[in-house]
């Protein structure tokens, strides 16, 4: 089992989700909203954050060694990063919603 692989495919997909499901968050948002920037906003939350931490993710697994690429002790620590990679896909898109949301009431 190549760790690289498995952490690169998970990445590839948990950004795919994220995207979709903040694209609609964000256009639920746009529809109901009163034509605030905030959606906008929460649109380059995405490309500047999420994308180079998903990026550091995957760099930190393409640097195993040889030896480390199939060793069944990193699998514990494969499925708690990709746990954390996975509640951030899904979690984040609705987290920054409400908050932006919130943000655009109180302004």
């Amino acid at each position: 089992m190549d760790w690289r692989k498995k952490v690169s495919d998970h990445v590839a997909f948990a950004l795919l989700v994220y995207t979709g499901l903040h694209i609609f968050w964000t256009m639920t948002q746009l529809k109901s909203g009163n034509g605030s920037v905030m959606p906008y906003f929460a649109l380059i939350v995405l490309v500047a954050a999420i994308i180079p931490a998903c990026r550091w993710i995957e760099k930190r697994w393409e640097g195993l060694t040889a030896a480390d690429i199939g060793a069944p002790s990193l699998a514990p620590l494969f499925r708690r990063e990709m746990a954390l990679l996975w509640l951030a896909a899904v979690g984040l898109p609705i987290a920054l919603t409400l908050a932006f949301k919130t943000l655009a009431s109180v302004f």
